[in-house]
């Protein structure tokens, strides 16, 4: 079947009843995190890769005079958070163990890790500094098994890390597209807009604290807390006593 029109009819169809919104207030955080990495500590992206394969080609190529330095070390802490994220992850699930509260526990300690390298640092637009590279590099770290974690849980419609495919599958399924494969009229086309909500909240209010006086670490503080509390709340979900994420068959 269609993945789209798989996604229609299963987003927050098959969910524990707090999934959805856990979901969205990742993606929340993904945009504060963006904000710190981005504005304070960069010019470079965690956890849309996407943004910074581009800053290096445009770097290769000698236009637009940008720094490849802090996008070339995420990119490459985001792999090796995929890998190990991975690895991680499936031995957790071999083991009988929730995986999914075992990722998004890895990644707080990596957000407040980030934010214990950061604390009391000013944000620095361009010619980061040492300590500004590692932050970033740990951000990356920890948005790379992020991904792996969103990825395995394939909760339809909420990436958590990136925008583009629900706001496209938002618009398609609105009143304006009115696409049934996108899920026209369903509670999985509410979740997209959500989503893109989320993203935009948590990149406003990522920037507005940042022209407030707020340091890296006091940034990331509150999103290394809010990670933990949502893997916190899916082990808490009523029913859910394996590793097992909703809506995947049992390893074999």
């Amino acid at each position: 079947m269609d993945e789209n029109r798989e996604a229609g009819r299963t987003a927050g169809s098959r969910l524990p009843p707090r999934m959805p919104a856990l979901m969205v207030v990742l993606t929340g955080v993904t945009g504060i995190v963006e904000a710190a990495s981005l504005l304070a500590l960069g010019p470079a992206f965690t956890a849309m890769q996407t943004g910074n394969v581009l800053f290096l080609a445009f770097g290769a190529a000698g236009a637009g005079r940008l720094e490849t330095l802090a996008p070339g070390i995420s990119l490459a802490a985001f792999v090796v958070g995929v890998v190990c994220g991975s690895h991680l992850e499936s031995v957790t699930e071999i083991r009988g163990r929730r995986w999914f509260v075992i990722g998004l526990i890895a990644e707080a300690g990596l957000v407040l890790t980030a934010a214990g390298i950061g604390w009391g640092l000013a944000p620095q637009y361009g010619s980061p500094a040492p300590r500004h590279l590692a932050a970033t590099a740990v951000l990356a770290l920890a948005m790379g098994l992020r991904n792996t974690t969103i990825m395995r849980a394939n909760v339809p419609g909420v990436p958590t890390t990136l925008v583009t495919r629900s706001m496209t599958a938002f618009l398609g399924a609105s009143a304006m597209g009115r696409e049934n494969a996108y899920g026209f009229g369903t509670a999985g086309w509410r979740l997209r807009g959500l989503s893109v909500m989320a993203m935009f909240a948590g990149g406003f209010l990522g920037a507005l604290l940042l022209r407030a006086g707020w340091t890296v670490g006091w940034l990331l503080l509150p999103a290394a807390v809010t990670v933990l509390v949502v893997g916190l709340l899916y082990r808490s979900q009523p029913g859910l006593h394996t590793g097992q994420a909703p809506g995947r068959e049992p390893s074999r």
